[in-house]
Formats: structure tokens, sequence, C-alpha cells
């Protein structure tokens, strides 16, 4: 093949093609935890999630909320791969080895987003959300509706196991945020003019880039466990969320919807979830009560 702008662009065309074939094959899992939130800034501020929306009876003026001063901001990150073309294969014609490389950048530009929001969610032990207090903590602070003085709050059980999770991802703001900047997009650099790459390497460079990050939504509505994934602690999990209050002592509404675990809990799982019947041989009355999600990012 001769090296020209028209070979180049053609070269350029199928690599975007298997790019895009293997982008395509992916479904992405963090669309059923996590919101996306489009940024335009560097960072975004979600100063707001201090109030969490509940309404009361209007009796005289309105009550007005104030948020919470303590700032809790998510910083765009910058992503990129990169494959290199010998110019010597092009000429040869030996551009089919690289089209499965191609296909498979697409794909991992796709699956990129779950990368950053099971990161994030491994890091929910220790990483502050907008509270203060880490995102998974024993002690998240709300206000006690009868003494009007501050309490602490848990939304995780202690333990030294695999963790699992449950979530209410039924509301409009999933329990974390994808955080979203700018698309992955598949870039050139193959201008023999005015790429230096060319010039001294004599190779074509060929790549993706994007820019986004991980963040905490409603530590509310979601809960973790690192013990032993039984019907009892499902159970105890379960109904913590479902009993947490407003500042004014009105339930939250909260219903956990999943049931996310990894590798090592999963057929616990699908045997309390989905049996007829218990160990004992009794009927399961939780069979069906959550979704469950399986992830191999969680072991």
């Amino acid at each position: 093949m001769i090296i020209n702008q028209q070979s180049l662009d053609d070269l350029f065309r199928g690599f975007s093609k298997a790019y895009q074939n293997g982008f395509a094959e992916v479904t992405p899992q963090w669309k059923r935890i996590a919101t996306m939130i489009p940024s335009s800034t560097r960072e975004n501020s979600y100063a707001w999630l201090g109030q969490f929306p509940k309404l009361r009876e209007w009796i005289g003026s309105r009550t007005y909320e104030t948020m919470k001063t303590r700032r809790y901001t998510v910083l765009n990150r910058k992503f990129e791969g990169t494959i290199e073309v010998e110019a010597d294969d092009i000429s040869d014609d030996n551009i089919g080895i690289y089209s499965p490389l191609f296909t498979e950048m697409g794909r991992a530009a796709a699956a990129h987003p779950d990368e950053l929001i099971f990161e994030k969610l491994a890091q929910a032990f220790a990483d502050e959300c907008y509270d203060g207090q880490a995102f998974f903590d024993t002690d998240h602070p709300v206000i006690d509706p009868v003494t009007r003085k501050e309490v602490s709050v848990s939304n995780m059980q202690a333990g030294a196991n695999v963790p699992w999770y449950l979530f209410d991802t039924s509301r409009a703001l999933k329990p974390l945020i994808y955080q979203k900047r700018r698309d992955y997009r598949f870039v050139r650099k193959d201008d023999p003019k005015s790429s230096d790459r060319v010039f001294d390497q004599d190779k074509f460079a060929y790549g993706v880039d994007g820019r986004a990050a991980a963040g905490f939504g409603f530590w509310q509505m979601a809960f973790a466990s690192k013990e032993e994934l039984t019907k009892e602690t499902l159970r105890a999990a379960r109904n913590a969320m479902k009993e947490l209050k407003s500042d004014e002592g009105r339930p939250l509404g909260i219903k956990p919807t999943i049931l996310l675990v990894g590798n090592s809990n999963s057929d616990r799982a699908r045997d309390l979830l989905l049996a007829e019947r218990d160990a004992n041989g009794a009927t399961n009355t939780d069979r069906n009560l959550l979704e469950i999600v399986e992830s191999p990012f969680l072991d």
C-alpha cells in the first residue's frame, strides 16, 4: 500500500469501524447503580446533596432549607489509550493484525466507566461523601426529630468478608455519580507533515481519550456489608435502609432494589433470592425480593 493521505484516511476509517464494533459489544453495568451527571468545567460541586428532597405542610411562610456548607466536589480526570502502527506494516499491507487491537480498544473505552464506578465503590469505606463521613460509615450525622440533636446513623455492616451491597436505584439520582466531561473519542496522529512520531520513528499513532470521574450521591440509598451474606444479614441491611427517616421523623421511603455481589457471593445470592425453598425446605419468602447484579470488579 502506498502511504498517502487517501490511504491514511481509509486506514483510519477501518480502524475506527473496528473500534466502534468493540464499543458496541459492551453492556456497561455502571448505569445500574450510578447516574450520569454532565460536566462543563474542571470540577463539579455537589453542595446540594446536603438537602435530601422532602415536603412539609405549608403553614404560614415557606420554610427554607439551608444547604450544608461542607464542600463536596468531584474533579474530572483525563484518560487515554494509544496504539502505534508501524509504517512498514502499512506499506506491506499487514494491517489486519491491528484490527483486533482496535476492537479491544473500543471495548476498553466502553467498559471504562464501569472501572471508574467500581473503583469508587471500593474506596467508599474511606472516601468522604457530602456529609464529611465515608460514604459507607457507622456515623453519618442526622438530626433526631424529637430531641433536635445530632445523632449517628450507619449504612454498613462491619466484617472481614468480601463486601456486598444493597442499592435503591428507583430514584432520579442513583447512589453513585458518573460525571462525564467529554465522551471517549477515537483520534489519530498520522500526518507525516506534522507528526514528530511519524518523522522520528516511522510510526502512526491512533488512540482514544476522554474526561470523566466518579463520585457519591446520597448515602441513604446505599448499604454495604462485609459480613457473611446470609438471610439474617441481608434482611438486617434491607430493614436498616427502609427505616431511614428525615429530620422531621418521616420515612424517606427508601426501598432497596438491587443486591450487588462479586463472584464469591453470587451463588449464595441466588440461593437466597431465587430458590423456591430454603435449606430447611420451607418456602423462601425472600424470593425475587431484590434483583441480583453480579460484577467481576468486586472480588
